[in-house]
């Protein structure tokens, strides 16, 4: 590791020098929920140089973390998979997030919003099963973002495969999403719902669709914990 590091025999100061490195429980996140390729890590970490991705994931590497491993399929191309060491990780970052969710002001949290990160969670997360059982296709227009952000659409093909895409992908439209990027964040962290922020919204399209976005729309792997309310 390049940092200077704590020079304390303690666990939990030797873990510190591997784990607290700028954005490298960020990183941990995403390999944790199952991402390993290159770009689509960066697709979680939008913020994140992809000169300081390669270099955190080199890191992890040499810290026993994860293994870079060619694909027999594509030349040159490498994934990033958890090592056991990795794998140990899971709870620990999963319990960073339910303390974030539990402690953290909400107002704080809703400060950070990023359209794209938001957009890459709603694809991993979103439950399929209460969809009808052919390709579906839903349009999100954020109203409060500039054109070149504003427009989405997650593509849900019969067999539960979620592509995101940031231009039209030319099907047919079955559910129109119009609101603002702070709703949206809101109803997908679990801090409001699509019925308590219906005022803030506009769903236009097939009727099972709208009436069960609640329940495929998946939410945040954290949105079950609680807020802490003095």
């Amino acid at each position: 590791m390049t940092q200077a590091g704590y020079k304390q025999f303690c666990p939990v100061a030797m873990a510190a020098e591997v784990l607290c490195t700028r954005w490298t429980m960020v990183l941990m996140r995403e390999l944790v929920a199952g991402t390993t390729r290159f770009n689509d890590l960066r697709r979680g970490v939008p913020k994140m140089s992809p000169a300081l991705l390669s270099t955190r994931l080199k890191e992890l590497e040499m810290a026993g973390v994860v293994e870079r491993i060619p694909l027999k399929s594509e030349k040159d191309v490498f994934e990033y998979h958890l090592t056991d060491a990795g794998k140990d990780l899971r709870p620990v970052v999963e319990a960073i997030g339910l303390w974030g969710q539990k402690w953290v002001e909400s107002s704080l949290s809703l400060k950070n919003l990023d359209p794209s990160l938001l957009m890459w969670d709603m694809r991993r997360n979103l439950d399929p099963s209460p969809l009808p059982s052919i390709r579906t296709v839903v349009q999100f227009l954020y109203s409060d973002l500039p054109a070149t952000k504003s427009h989405w659409w997650l593509v849900i093909e019969p067999g539960g495969e979620v592509d995101l895409c940031w231009s039209d992908p030319g099907f047919e439209i079955d559910l129109y999403v119009t609101t603002d990027l702070r709703t949206m964040t809101a109803i997908w962290m679990g801090l409001g719902t699509i019925e308590s922020e219906r005022d803030k919204m506009e769903l236009l399209g097939e009727k099972k669709i709208t009436e069960t976005m609640q329940i495929w729309l998946g939410l945040s792997p954290f949105a079950k914990q609680k807020k802490f309310v003095a």
